[in-house]
């Protein structure tokens, strides 16, 4: 077997878990998807969110770490119950870590060390995007920062999934070039398809999507997409602190539609940097 059909062979058989919804993910990121679903009703009582949290326990470690932190906590008073706790950071909050705490644990279950370093950059720039795409939503649009920074944690889930699959079949690829050159063609697909499972809302899925898109529509009420596609777009530039690498002439549409050219995004750069830095303290 060549190595097209080797890879034909591997993508048939990602193919066949999405579509059975078989996903080979670790328990653990099942869980917090279940969680992360559980949260969505609104008018469920604190104490049932936090039975439902309990029976994560990276998760409630993690929730219990947050609340005692002088970013939400104003007071001397240790918290110690998982259901002030969750009170006090709001389910917006607790939903995002969720999300995040399962990416971490998909990176962590990586034993190839092939694998552990790519999924250690993807869960890296994973967060990045993600508190990028908070501070644009916040600052540029009407839309929830909170969805907006699920769409950016979840944006490479495709990527994800292939990573953490591969280490499976051994020797199936002749280098890591071959592996990119096929994570690039698939993992849009395979990302949607994974959100649809997790029951993820249209709106993040079309982002997920659409994000590379060269061809988005303008209009004057930025989207979802355009926020994701953004802060994907900048994200290097803000890790940099500098815009110069930026060819503003042949600036993408979703920064138009943001109303982002080179000063507001340079304005926007300076007044986030902490608020990025506290967010990232947040889902690391």
């Amino acid at each position: 077997m060549n190595q097209r059909e080797s890879e034909f062979e591997f993508i048939k058989g990602l193919s066949a878990e999405l579509s059975s919804r078989n996903l080979v993910f670790p328990t653990s990121l099942k869980t917090t998807m279940k969680i992360r679903q559980a949260l969505d009703d609104v008018n469920m009582p604190s104490d049932q969110v936090a039975r439902i949290i309990s029976t994560e326990p990276v998760l409630s470690a993690q929730i219990l770490m947050l609340s005692n932190t002088p970013m939400f906590n104003r007071t001397s008073k240790k918290i110690e119950e998982l259901r002030v706790a969750v009170t006090l950071l709001g389910f917006g909050v607790v939903r995002n870590i969720a999300i995040s705490v399962g990416m971490k644990q998909l990176k962590d279950q990586q034993q190839d060390t092939s694998m552990s370093e790519p999924m250690e950059g993807l869960w890296t720039r994973s967060m990045r995007v993600a508190a990028l795409s908070f501070v644009i939503a916040k600052n540029r649009t009407k839309l929830s920062p909170d969805k907006a920074m699920v769409a950016g944690l979840l944006h490479d889930i495709g990527k994800f999934y292939i990573l953490s699959r591969a280490h499976n079949y051994q020797g199936l690829f002749s280098s890591s070039e071959a592996l990119w050159d096929l994570i690039d063609q698939w993992h849009a697909d395979i990302g949607v398809a994974i959100l649809e499972s997790w029951e993820v809302s249209d709106d993040i899925r079309d982002a997920v999507m659409n994000r590379k898109r060269q061809d988005l529509p303008e209009h004057s009420r930025p989207t979802l997409t355009d926020v994701i596609a953004a802060a994907d777009f900048l994200d290097v530039s803000f890790v940099k602190q500098s815009l110069l690498d930026i060819d503003w002439s042949a600036m993408p549409i979703a920064l138009k539609n943001l109303q982002l050219d080179e000063k507001e995004t340079e304005r926007l750069m300076i007044e986030t940097r902490q608020e990025i830095a506290q967010i990232l303290k947040v889902i690391a």
